[in-house]
């Protein structure tokens, strides 16, 4: 038999989820160390989220979940004249009118 240290934060939380499941913590750390077996290591990733900037001089990345955000293509000056093209309102009533006026 091991004695094992639990922050007792995190078994306070976890003690009624895995009741739920129909679980005791024993169980439960237990599961834990057969998948550890079974997958001859860690039975989820881990890894550190990092974001890995482009250096593109448009502020594009690649984001913690692997994906590209490329801003190298977009025409930020068509942007700011078709924003500088669109009317703003300074109320809802003003936006609504001019909605049922179209």
């Amino acid at each position: 038999m091991s004695t094992v240290r639990i922050n007792d934060n995190i078994k306070k939380e976890v003690t009624p989820i895995l009741e739920d499941l129909g679980l005791s913590l024993s169980e439960a750390i237990n599961i834990f160390l057969h998948q550890i077996k079974l997958n001859n290591g860690i039975p989820f990733e881990l890894k550190r989220r990092s974001i890995v900037e482009l250096n593109d001089g448009h502020g594009s990345y690649i984001c913690e979940y692997g994906h590209l955000h490329d801003y190298s293509k977009m025409n930020f000056k068509e942007l700011e004249e078709e924003a500088r093209k669109n009317k703003s309102y300074d109320n809802v009533e003003e936006l609504m009118k001019d909605i049922e006026e179209e």
